[in-house]
């Protein structure tokens, strides 16, 4: 099974549309959207072939956009938790460094994904992983916008730049 993992779009429609196809391409089945979205327009750019999950991001104030996703997908709310074939996952934002933390160290999940830093990371902490994908180019964190890519079978994060 392959879950795609995305985060911080904030309304930029080319680069949620690239987003959608790099999963569709890689033949993802599931994807997590680590929040800011922002507004229901950019939801409706996921309502795609994969099952689509999101958390919210404290850019996602718009009232609708939770009803938006809800119409092909799932929303969460703050956080979320999946279990992928036996594979513990957990999915925030990241606007708490001290939740990450929590998360990542109660040794519940193998990976934990989030969001907010716009910063691309892999950190492996005991037996879990933390991922952040990475989110629209900010100055201080990273150039290009990037996407994970889980493959449960093999245990493996792959990142692709959209």
């Amino acid at each position: 099974m392959r879950v795609g993992i995305c985060s911080d779009t904030h309304d930029n429609l080319e680069l949620a549309r690239g987003v959608v196809e790099t999963f569709e391409s890689a033949g993802v089945e599931t994807v997590i959207h680590c929040g800011d979205i922002v507004s229901p327009f950019t939801a409706n750019v996921f309502d795609a072939d994969f099952d689509f999950h999101a958390v919210r991001g404290n850019n996602d104030g718009e009232w609708n956009l939770s009803n938006v996703v809800d119409s092909f997908g799932t929303y969460h709310g703050e956080c979320a938790t999946f279990d992928f074939d036996g594979t513990a996952v957990a999915a925030y934002h990241g606007t708490s460094e001290t939740l990450v933390d929590g998360l990542v160290e109660s040794g519940d999940y193998d990976y934990v994904f989030r969001g907010h830093t716009h910063q691309r990371t892999y950190e492996k902490s005991g037996e879990t992983v933390h991922v952040n994908p990475g989110g629209l180019p900010i100055p201080g964190a990273d150039d290009t916008y990037h996407v994970a890519l889980l493959d449960v079978d093999e245990g493996d994060v792959a990142f692709y730049e959209v």
